[in-house]
Formats: C-alpha cells, structure tokens, sequence
C-alpha cells in the first residue's frame, strides 16, 4: 500500500467513523503522511485544523490526478501579470528544448551544428491549461493540437 492508497483508507475511516477516537488517530496520521508530499501546506493546514473531510478529499485527488485539468476559468480570470510570467516560462521552456535539440552529438563526438526544428512544446505545468487555453484564445499562443502550443509566428 503506498501512501496516497493509505490516505485514501484514512478519508474513508475519518468519513465513516463512530469513535471520536479512531478520528482523532486518523487525521493525526493523515498530517503526517501529507506533510511528507509535494502538497499546498496552506490547504493541508486549514484542512487538518478545520477536521475538513472535503478539503482533505479534494488534496488526496489532486496527489492521486496531478495533470488533471483545472475547472473551466475564463480568459478574464488571469491578470496580466500571470500572463507575462507564463510567456516568459513557455518561451524560456521552448528556448531550452531547442538548445538541448542543437548541441545534440551527432556519428563523431562533437555537436551536429544543425538548427532545431522544434517550433511546438508542451507548455510548463507550472500554470494551469486554463492560461495556456487563454493565451491561445488572446493570439499570443497557437494551439498546434494534442495538449501542443507554438510561437504565432
């Protein structure tokens, strides 16, 4: 049983609990093993404070679906400033897998001296598909397909 599995038996028992006891047990067992994840410590704080088993559900899914997309926010929902920094780390995401595709070693043990042909990545996963979706819809991306976006050129 790994962790998130652990998590997921400690809601169940935390939800279905009759003895104050065994509640008290599974949600200090449940900090512990959340404090030891890649999680919001903030939500994980207000979530253990507050004995809130929904907040406790919704981390314990986003540990369990990590690329899942976020709910649908509209274009106006991101300030200009969140957009400047995600182009900043789309173009700086694109500028290093083309970098990485040059100096690629060619049949001898030097770098081919070719130019990349990489024109469309992934974005970061350091913003939510909502802004990439956004950036897309204000003309700053093209949406090229399959999760894929591109420099309008």
């Amino acid at each position: 049983m790994n962790v998130i599995q652990k998590l997921r038996q400690l809601h169940g028992e935390i939800v279905a609990a009759k003895d104050g006891f065994k509640v008290v047990d599974a949600w200090a067992l449940a900090e512990r093993l959340l404090l030891r994840l890649p999680v919001d410590l903030d939500a994980v704080s207000r979530a253990i404070n507050e004995k809130d088993a929904a907040a406790l559900d919704a981390i314990i899914h986003r540990l369990e679906c990590p690329r899942a997309p976020a709910p649908s926010t509209g274009s106006g929902a991101f300030s200009e400033d969140d957009k400047a920094a995600a182009m900043r780390a789309f173009k700086k995401r694109l500028k290093v897998m083309r970098l990485s595709d040059e100096s690629r070693l060619g049949g001898r043990y030097t770098s081919g001296g070719r130019s990349s042909k990489i024109d469309a990545i992934e974005p970061p996963d350091a913003f939510p598909p909502a802004m990439w979706k956004a950036l897309a819809e204000a003309g700053q991306l093209k949406y090229t397909g399959q999760g894929f976006y591109a420099l309008p050129e």
